[in-house]
């Protein structure tokens, strides 16, 4: 394999973001691609996706940062505005690079892409934003506009959640949504322990600890799981801790029916086949077939045979399944994401507010469509990974409010591991990503009366 040249690794970068840009695609698919594609070196990969990520993470900083340099040029083509952001990244925030030769590689680039008009206007502005400084963010007033411009969260996000959560817990969450997240893992129990997880990974090389919120739950400080004999074997799935909570709040016995109406890739249903110690039945549903395989072969791969798949919109579920058949419903909406923006940054620049209310009905109408199948006596755990009260709060308040045959379950604390009780509301939980350096998710719990 011919050895790549460092200016690949930010020419690649470039057409990253250029592409992530043009076509709204998620970046942690496209970055992969690229690797693949362009046979990354094993040593280079590192800095494509810090390059990658970091840029996208930061750009209304960068963007605010270059304003004042840009006033004179009229209509600055994408790429042309997309170089410059990567290269100013490179200037502010890696100390590894000297600005000298973060500006030459970024000159290079621009003839090779470009005209010679166009490398001496970016050898000009990045010259001159080395002569004479960064733009001071205090200069903006209002507290909100600055930490939206600091921390490159849309303005109308940032006034959103402040609203919801006060300004000092919103101003943590938009820091650590500029850092990036440490990979964890789930021990499949049913085929081993974590202790025996922890040092057979530690044999193949791989840093890892134990969580200290979830028993089950493996942290990776270096290295990518993925690759591992451990994972390969079907000793470890690789989940958000998060997320994880999700099965611990449904709880299950053996040889109960459970039904997980939004499972695709099948992270939560395979925890929740572990639980049962591969007993009873996980009936579990998504929309599309070729996520339905994902969850076939996640199965598969940890030797789970009590997980039954089926290709379908869980909104028309009471066509397929009797009612009152299922001791227990995971419905996972499908949601905004907002609580995942550490693994999705592009995804602060698309969402809008209308997407929060739009939403909010589909979560509606999937829990309509499954309450009919639960036994009574039986559990319903609503999940979702976003932050926002609209799609969380909201839709479990105006769902009891309509349904007065549930009450929220507040047994919920005394299945969730002790470390997370301090997050638990009554029958609700709200974690933030600041919480315990995972994924931003909500879960409420509820309870079909008996009589």
């Amino acid at each position: 394999m011919k050895k790549l040249k460092k200016k690949n690794v930010r020419e690649t970068a470039l057409e990253l973001l250029e592409a992530i840009e043009k076509n709204q695609s998620y970046s942690n698919l496209l970055l992969n691609n690229a690797i693949k594609k362009n046979e990354i070196d094993q040593k280079d990969i590192g800095l494509l996706t810090e390059l990658t990520y970091g840029t996208l993470q930061r750009r209304m900083t960068l963007d605010f940062y270059l304003q004042p340099f840009l006033a004179g040029n009229k209509k600055i083509e994408s790429w042309v505005n997309q170089l410059l952001r990567l290269t100013l990244y490179q200037m502010v925030f890696l100390d590894k690079i000297p600005d000298r030769a973060a500006i030459f590689e970024a000159v290079e680039i621009a003839k090779r892409w470009g005209h010679k008009g166009i490398s001496g206007m970016v050898n000009g502005v990045l010259r001159n934003v080395q002569r004479k400084g960064l733009p001071d963010l205090e200069q903006i007033e209002d507290s909100v506009e600055r930490l939206s411009i600091e921390t490159s969260h849309p303005a109308w996000l940032v006034k959103r959640w402040a609203d919801q959560l006060g300004f000092e817990e919103t101003k943590k969450m938009c820091e650590i949504n500029l850092t990036a997240p440490l990979q964890t893992a789930r021990v499949n129990e049913v085929k081993a322990s974590r202790e025996e997880c922890l040092s057979l990974l530690k044999e193949e090389g791989f840093e890892v600890e134990p969580s200290q919120f979830i028993p089950v739950a493996i942290k990776c400080l270096r290295g990518n799981l993925a690759n591992s004999r451990v994972f390969k074997d079907g000793l470890i799935t690789i989940q958000d801790e998060s997320s994880m909570l999700a099965a611990y709040a449904l709880g299950g016995n053996p040889n109960e029916k459970i039904l997980d109406a939004c499972a695709a890739p099948g992270g939560k249903t395979t925890h929740i086949a572990e639980k049962m110690q591969n007993t009873g039945q996980v009936i579990s549903l998504d929309l599309h077939e070729h996520k339905v395989k994902l969850i076939n072969d996640n199965a598969d791969r940890l030797g789970l045979s009590n997980i039954k798949t089926n290709a379908l919109d869980s909104r028309k579920v009471q066509e397929h399944y009797e009612k009152e058949s299922f001791d227990r419903i995971l419905v996972d909406a499908p949601c905004s994401g907002l609580g995942v923006m550490r693994r999705k940054p592009d995804m602060k620049y698309t969402k809008k507010e209308d997407d929060l209310y739009h939403l909010h009905k589909i979560q509606r109408n999937l829990l309509d469509a499954v309450s009919p199948l639960l036994k009574k006596g039986g559990i319903l755990v609503y999940s979702t990974c976003t932050v926002d009260k609209e799609e969380n709060q909201h839709v479990v308040q105006s769902f009891l409010k309509n349904n007065a045959e549930f009450e929220g379950d507040i047994s919920v604390r005394e299945r969730m591991p002790k470390a997370i009780a301090p997050f638990i509301d009554n029958f609700e939980l709200q974690i933030l990503p600041q919480d315990i350096g995972s994924d931003g998710f909500y879960i409420a719990c509820l309870r079909k009366k008996v009589q």
